[in-house]
């Protein structure tokens, strides 16, 4: 694969993308039984907290000098996105994707909280994980969880979604974005929590 490639891979499925994919899936899979305009307030509702708001809030901060780009490349730059994240998805799962109307999606952005709190702990330490493979790790667990869970057949999707945890990983090592450990990080942050609340609502 050529090199030039990969930094779209890496566009592709940037965490700031990664909710709207779990929640597209999630409300347009086979066994969905939400209303088609209640579909559509939801993924409203998501794309606005988890995509709009986080850009807006990335141009005031490039503005003020506190971050350098959309990729966030240094360790304490992650900071105030990480913060902003999650006060945006705590505001997420109390008041729109409640447990009570969307149980499999709310613990999928619950597991997203935790990440992403956890992410942000270790900045204090002076450790850095891989947004990206966070983000694309968990989704491959919610869509391996909810297929599961539907007992829909979904191989070619999650067979598709592991490749694509091994392409991102090569483009953030090619883009040298990170290290193979900050890699590794990433895949267990982004795995372990849906991991766990996976057994709350499979």
């Amino acid at each position: 694969m050529p090199k030039k490639i990969f930094p779209f891979f890496s566009y592709l499925f940037h965490p700031v993308f990664i909710p709207i994919y779990a929640t597209l899936f999630y409300l347009f899979s086979n066994h969905s039984y939400t209303l088609n305009k209640e579909k559509y307030l939801v993924l409203l509702q998501v794309t606005v907290i988890t995509f709009l708001l986080p850009i807006l809030f990335f141009f005031l901060l490039r503005l003020t000098g506190k971050i350098s780009s959309i990729m966030v490349p240094e360790l304490s730059e992650r900071k105030f996105p990480l913060i902003i994240q999650c006060f945006l998805l705590i505001l997420l799962v109390r008041k729109s994707i409640t447990i009570e109307r969307y149980p499999e999606l709310h613990f999928f952005l619950l597991g997203a909280l935790f990440s992403t709190l956890i992410a942000l702990l270790l900045l204090f330490i002076n450790k850095k994980a891989s947004l990206h493979m966070m983000g694309l790790s968990a989704l491959t667990f919610f869509v391996f969880g909810l297929s599961l869970h539907h007992h829909i057949n979904n191989t070619f999707l999650i067979i598709l979604l592991v490749l694509m945890n091994g392409v991102v990983a090569s483009s953030r090592l090619v883009m040298k974005a990170h290290t193979p450990r900050e890699l590794i990080m990433g895949v267990l942050l982004g795995s372990i929590p849906q991991i766990i609340f996976l057994f709350l609502w499979l």
